[in-house]
């Protein structure tokens, strides 16, 4: 066999065990009937498990089928409709672990897997490429989520939860989303975003964070720009789009800004912003360091906190 297919079997072989294919079920007429299916993956030794939100929203009964075909009813631990991504529990045996790797290492055009369970079909294996990193996207619900990886996998209704893993078989994201009427474009929620997440849904059944109102994307810094200003950031985020009545657009930063600094922090990804959100002391006025055009400018901005309903 030839190296590169017996890399990707071997990397598929180290997660397998570890991906799950969900069943949701709900009441109706005071029955309970199916109501759609997707995927998840087991990443603690205590049965602990990802799937999507909007796999298992609604949902009266889960039930989570194993590769060895043990079916097992599932508990939600809890969900974040924000970042797409819901916690469930299993008490049961003979499956594997998923190791989570490090999403910050990734590099565009690295070779990607992803695991999952479209259309029912169990277990499909599909490949591509990171075509984007740091990217924040709409979902079909109006839900901004941020730091997602792009990638060119195929994916399909019933991959939703699964994981997407490196050529080492370690995962790098979640499965979350394909652009309808688009070919080639498919999204994961970054895995180290989905670690603080999950932090806070398995200590306190749900998620702080602060809100801002900004679309951002992962950008690399001018190099006149920075030896200019002596800017030690090798990236910054650049403001795409500002939501209307946010206190984004209350602020004085503007579309095409590129911010550098939070909370007199450098912020290099868009998860250092995101770790900072989560912080509860962040609902006071906090300082913004940005490029705009060649001027370098600290500007303010006040957070507030993240209703659990609202559109981010």
């Amino acid at each position: 066999m030839d190296p590169f297919s017996q890399m990707i079997i071997d990397a598929v072989n180290k997660v397998k065990s570890a991906v799950v294919k969900i069943d949701v079920y709900k009441n109706s007429q005071g029955k309970l009937k199916p109501a759609g299916s997707g995927s998840g993956f087991i990443f603690s030794s205590d049965g602990l498990l990802f799937t999507n939100n909007h796999v298992v929203q609604g949902a009266d009964k889960m039930m989570v089928s194993l590769l060895n075909e043990n079916e097992i009813e599932a508990s939600l631990v809890g969900k974040d409709p924000d970042t797409d991504l819901a916690i469930l529990k299993i008490e049961s045996h003979g499956y594997g672990i998923a190791k989570l790797g490090d999403a910050s290492q990734l590099q565009i055009g690295q070779f990607l897997i992803a695991i999952g369970n479209p259309l029912g079909y169990q277990h499909t294996v599909t490949t591509g490429v990171v075509s984007a990193l740091g990217r924040t996207m709409r979902t079909q619900s109006g839900m901004l989520v941020d730091n997602v990886i792009q990638s060119d996998a195929a994916l399909n209704p019933g991959n939703s939860g699964g994981p997407m893993i490196t050529t080492e078989g370690d995962v790098i994201g979640v499965n979350t989303a394909i652009i309808s009427g688009a070919q080639g474009i498919s999204f994961s929620v970054d895995i180290n975003t989905a670690k603080i997440i999950a932090a806070q849904l398995i200590k306190d059944g749900k998620v702080f964070k602060a809100y801002l109102g900004f679309q951002l994307q992962e950008v690399v810094i001018n190099p006149k720009v920075k030896r200019h200003h002596h800017i030690q950031n090798e990236k910054g985020l650049f403001v795409t789009a500002i939501e209307p009545n946010s206190p984004a657009a209350r602020s004085q930063i503007k579309e095409g800004d590129i911010i550098i600094s939070f909370n007199n922090k450098p912020v290099n990804s868009l998860n250092q912003l995101f770790k900072e959100l989560t912080m509860k002391d962040i609902l006071s006025m906090v300082d913004v360091t940005l490029v705009r055009h060649t001027e370098l400018l600290t500007l303010a901005i006040f957070p507030v906190q993240k209703a659990t309903d609202a559109k981010k």
